[in-house]
């Protein structure tokens, strides 16, 4: 007969934690990441420019540090991707420096675009086409988060809309936000006209209706009269495209 063995019971320690271990398990800390195993999040609409600003940040990171750690996630196949900071990681490579002080976060893609659109929008100074395409990627994520009810159901009303939701948490309204969404529909060399400010927003909106093929030949006629086209001159334009009739005899500036 096979002789019982009686094991220990655990202590009451051994069962249980305090609110203040499960806290400090759970409490994000801040690491030094080597800046060669952080890679850029993809497609990140935000341009990191070397100028002026960029110097000034790389000067002050060299003399003090990265005073505000980065926001990180792991990548599945090892290293980090840059959620937000990567105008601090810039000033860290020019300033020399081998690490940078980071916040490892565990985020779905949807999560991680959210973040890093918002933390970017708060930037003084923003490009036409930076908030272009900074708002459909949100808006696409929240979009995709809105089939998930464990993240967006409201047990107290009807959900808003995505387009709406997102214009309450940005400073532009509905309408401005669905204007610079339809700018990522323009071909590159007309959006960088959009962003210098040769071509305002609202005609760029009507431009962007018109097919790829047919805004070629609106730049290549903007370029060899140095002219753009009005507001009202972009909305005929859009129009005879809509009813087939746009060509190189009623393209004009």
């Amino acid at each position: 007969m096979a002789k019982e063995i009686k094991m220990p019971l655990p202590s009451a320690a051994d069962l249980f934690s305090t609110q203040e271990e499960r806290d400090n398990e759970s409490r994000e800390s801040v690491r030094e990441i080597p800046l060669e195993e952080i890679s850029d999040f993809p497609n990140h609409p935000f341009k990191v420019k070397m100028d002026e600003s960029m110097a000034d940040m790389a000067e002050s990171v060299k003399q003090y540090g990265v005073l505000v750690p980065a926001l990180v996630r792991e990548k599945p196949e090892g290293g980090y991707e840059m959620i937000a900071g990567h105008r601090r990681k810039m000033a860290s490579e020019l300033a020399e420096k081998r690490e940078i002080p980071c916040i490892v976060r565990n985020l779905t893609d949807d999560e991680a675009i959210i973040i890093m659109v918002d933390s970017n929008l708060q930037r003084e100074q923003i490009l036409p086409s930076e908030k272009a395409f900074a708002y459909k990627l949100k808006l696409d994520a929240m979009k995709r988060q809105g089939m998930r009810t464990d993240l967006t159901s409201d047990p107290v009303g009807p959900k808003l809309r995505s387009n709406q939701e997102l214009a309450q948490k940005s400073m532009d309204s509905v309408t401005q936000i669905k204007r610079y969404i339809r700018l990522t529909e323009l071909i590159t060399p007309i959006l960088d006209m959009v962003d210098s400010g040769k071509i305002a927003i609202r005609p760029a909106v009507e431009l962007s209706y018109l097919p790829k093929e047919q805004q070629t030949i609106l730049l290549d006629t903007m370029q060899l009269e140095d002219c753009t086209p009005s507001h009202a001159q972009a909305i005929k334009m859009r129009k005879f495209a809509d009813e087939g009739r746009l060509n190189e005899d009623v393209i004009w500036c």
